[in-house]
């Protein structure tokens, strides 16, 4: 087994170092989320933890960890007997796969021997084997949603259940979660990020020397792994002591008014959605003036709090960048530095508009001379070789649904139907392999014509192996939605490229809420481009957009052609997830021999593979040419405009009403 590499030798990160300590002292913080570009020893500072807990003292022979002084009265290895003496083992780190099951994670019940024998075989999962120590989820924000949903649950509840066709187990499952991620592979929801109780940015630094010295040690490291760890052991231990003696300070430590209300204020401030952010402050406050070795909390612990628990509940979408204004905590902190009630005249420097980003410079009032028209692709703007400059997004809106036909068996979403693992039962099938959900009424049925052959005597039904039945679900899967946008000079219009932008930014936002992998591909003057290969970050995306330059000509069929390839690279990677291509133009085809044979025929190839698209219209003006709405038929799809896309249309709803008539 290799050697740990030492906590104390973890060069900067003094964020990360903090909380994960702060966690040691005090698991009821509620983890920690960390976020951070690749390379930045998050899952090193992690793993070094380990050796820093102090040991845990166990009953032998339970698969529990139950402590012998304060036994599980419903562990399912139980009843243990109260105060009995037990074994001392290090403190475990338990790390959850990516691609673990449900079973994996909270254990599996064997339904085969429940029915058959009426025994209760649990075989506990990872939350069993993380209990009282650190369960660690690197790269969380690619973790199933239903698995993230579980994994909070048990820690908000310190206890998992498992549940099989009214066959339940529930056993202690007391951990401190860590999970790290990689913000450009994607965000994880919000309403996931507030169960988090810390969360910290790392990065590498851009001071040579600390640079230096990280490559020094991970090289010294690596040559001799004993001997680097030894010539650390002495501030490990005194840090695994601080630990010990900050554990036991924390129940006398006194969270003052003063305090109190000074956390309540910046929670408020900040506008913070429900009270999980004050208890979270609360209890990171105690744990800091006990790592410090004090009995009452200071303000200074309070900012250091607020600095922890508060960045990632600020995020409200995915295009809202997580953290927090010092200056505004700092004057919230100041106006309630005091014991007294606080001024109500009080002036707290309001924000005042300050955090809002400037407006793009829009010139001269008036300036629709500066707008192309539509057939005015090929001339150049002023100052430019027929570019403009980025114009900026609409506000986005709700769009309606946009899915893909068919049933798939894609990874769990919100967008197109699928046979999923949850969801609404459908039907039944003999199980593959171990039976996970059984389908008791097809079981039943299975079973009964047989009783008498099989010299039933009692009430109980005797069920055997080849009467079991799964239950097959339908739920919902996430796809690959494919941007393929228009950027030439037709499109070019400064109004009507900011309503381009808007409608492409409310497609991922929706996007993001149905778990969707992205990408973007843009066409303009004689080339595609891939600006975003397919991710998970939505964020990426909404940043390529804004900078999204426009003007040229419209290789519509180099568009298509690329978005094709992008398509048949990204089946390689991950077959069962399936594609929706949202081809955003006003269906013009300009630039090289025989345009708009070429952009048909390329069309065609989508069709002939039966790749759904939707093709959002954006020809705009009293005479309409029609020309998206025949791309669309040439793709197989169908055309929505810009003003169909919002889900409050009127104009979607009568067309909605029409179809279903038809």
């Amino acid at each position: 087994m290799t050697t740990p590499f030492p906590f104390t030798a973890v060069v900067g990160q003094d964020d990360l170092r903090l909380a994960l300590l702060l966690n040691a002292v005090s698991p009821s913080v509620g983890g920690v989320l960390v976020r951070g570009e690749k390379g930045t020893a998050k899952s090193t500072a992690v793993r070094a933890l380990t050796t820093l807990l102090p040991e845990v003292s166990v009953v032998p022979g339970c698969r529990f960890s139950c402590d012998p002084a304060s036994p599980d009265p419903g562990c399912p290895d139980g009843p243990h007997e109260g105060g009995g003496g037990g074994a001392s083992r290090p403190a475990r780190m338990v790390e959850l796969p990516v691609g673990a099951s449900e079973d994996r994670l909270v254990g599996a019940l064997d339904i085969e021997r429940a029915l058959a024998e009426g025994v209760k075989a649990f075989e506990p999962g990872l939350l069993a084997a993380a209990h009282r120590g650190i369960l660690y989820v690197d790269e969380v924000n690619l973790l199933h949603d239903h698995l993230v949903d579980l994994l909070l649950d048990a820690a908000a509840m310190g206890a998992s259940y498992v549940e099989r066709e009214g066959v339940s187990v529930r056993h202690a499952a007391r951990f401190l979660l860590v999970g790290t991620m990689n913000p450009e592979e994607g965000e994880l929801r919000p309403q996931l990020l507030d169960r988090f109780g810390l969360t910290v940015e790392v990065s590498a630094s851009r001071e040579p020397d600390q640079r230096v010295e990280v490559v020094r040690r991970r090289l010294a490291y690596d040559d001799d792994p004993a001997g680097f760890a030894a010539r650390w052991a002495d501030e490990e231990a005194a840090v695994r002591q601080r630990i010990v003696a900050a554990r036991e300070l924390l129940p006398s430590v006194r969270l003052g008014d003063g305090a109190l209300r000074q956390i309540a204020a910046t929670c408020a401030a900040f506008e913070v959605d429900g009270m999980r952010a004050d208890i979270v402050m609360a209890r990171t406050a105690t744990a800091l003036a006990a790592w410090a070795g004090r009995a009452e909390v200071l303000a200074e612990d309070v900012r250091q709090a607020a600095l922890l628990a508060l960045p990632h509940r600020r995020r409200r979408n995915p295009f809202d960048a997580p953290g927090l204004d010092e200056d505004k905590l700092d004057e919230t902190l100041e106006e309630f530095s005091g014991d007294d009630d606080p001024d109500p005249d009080g002036d707290g420097g309001g924000p005042g508009g300050g955090g809002g980003q400037p407006e793009p410079d829009e010139g001269p009032a008036g300036d629709g001379a500066g707008a192309q028209p539509e057939g005015g692709e090929g001339e150049p703007a002023p100052g430019g070789a027929g570019e403009q400059s980025p114009a900026p997004a609409a506000e986005p809106f709700r769009t309606k649904v946009l899915s893909v036909p068919g049933i798939g068996e894609g990874a769990a979403g919100r967008r197109s139907r699928a046979r999923t693992e949850h969801g609404r039962t459908t039907g039944a099938r003999r199980p593959q392999g171990a039976l996970t959900k059984l389908h008791l009424a097809a079981t039943v049925r299975a079973a009964a014509p047989h009783q008498r052959a099989r010299g039933r005597s009692g009430r109980g039904l005797v069920v055997r192996r080849d009467d079991l039945r799964q239950a097959t679900r339908e739920g919902r899967e996430g796809n690959l939605v494919l941007f393929v946008v228009d950027a030439s000079g037709s499109m070019a219009a400064r109004q009507r490229m900011g309503a381009v932008k808007g409608a492409v930014l409310s497609l991922l936002l929706d996007a993001y809420q149905r778990r969707d992998k992205v990408g973007l591909v843009t066409f303009r003057g004689s080339a595609a481009d891939v600006a975003l290969p397919p991710t998970s970050s939505v964020d990426a995306a909404a940043a390529r957009l804004e900078s999204l330059p426009t003007g040229g000509r419209t290789p519509l069929a180099a568009g298509l052609l690329k978005a094709h390839d992008v398509l048949r690279v990204e089946r390689l990677r991950d077959p069962a997830r399936r594609a929706l291509v949202v081809v955003v133009t006003d269906g013009r085809a300009t630039g090289g021999p025989e345009p708009v044979a070429l952009a048909s025929r390329a069309a065609r190839l989508f069709a002939a593979e039966d790749i759904a698209s939707v093709v959002v219209d954006c020809e705009s003006g009293p005479v309409r040419l029609g020309l998206a709405g025949r791309l669309a038929g040439e793709l197989g799809g169908t055309a929505v405009t810009l003003d169909e896309l919002r889900a409050d249309s009127i104009a979607g709803l009568v067309k909605d009403v029409q179809r279903r008539a038809a």
